[in-house]
């Protein structure tokens, strides 16, 4: 375990967990989040995000969190392990809205000064909650089946459950 993807569904706590992660190991830790978020809630271009992807992962030790899509060719094909927080959807969801009050009513800044809002929350098709509703089901049927693709055959899966798997997990290293 040297080169770590950590996937899971928004509010299956991937960053805090590949925090702890990167702490235990003494690896740096990549979060394609801060990567993905220009102000005001702008992706950056593609092209920029792969970049910026491509130089964070060139390393021989590193752990990555995140779901995009357009750059898991490149994380997936330089890592050698790949931690599934496969949560269930009661977890995840109320994870989601814990974390998104708190969020919006502390002001709490985000990537490049964006800030979560209680009508982008609660009442806009770019809701983090829609985001969950739309995805926790997806993945869990997608990861799977990506696994069992040829081109990922290199990766080892180690799936985590719930806080208790997680728990025990991180206690193991």
């Amino acid at each position: 375990m040297e080169r770590i993807a950590v996937i899971g569904t928004t509010g299956s706590g991937k960053t805090q967990f590949a925090k702890r992660l990167a702490e235990r190991l003494g690896f740096p830790h990549v979060e394609l989040d801060r990567l993905h978020w220009d102000p005001d809630w702008t992706p950056k271009p593609i092209e920029e995000l792969r970049a910026l992807v491509d130089q964070a992962t060139q390393g021989s030790q590193w752990i990555c969190d995140g779901n995009y899509s357009i750059v898991r060719d490149l994380v997936w094909t330089r890592a050698d392990t790949i931690v599934w927080l496969n949560y269930s959807f009661p977890v995840v969801f109320s994870r989601a809205v814990r974390r998104t009050l708190v969020r919006c009513l502390t002001g709490k800044k985000l990537y490049a000064d964006n800030q979560e809002t209680l009508g982008k929350a609660f009442a806009s098709r770019d809701s983090i909650l829609l985001w969950v509703l739309q995805t926790h089901w997806k993945h869990r049927k997608n990861y799977p089946e990506l696994f069992q693709e040829p081109k990922w055959s290199h990766l080892k899966v180690i799936q985590l459950k719930n806080a208790k798997d997680t728990k025990r997990f991180l206690a193991r290293l």
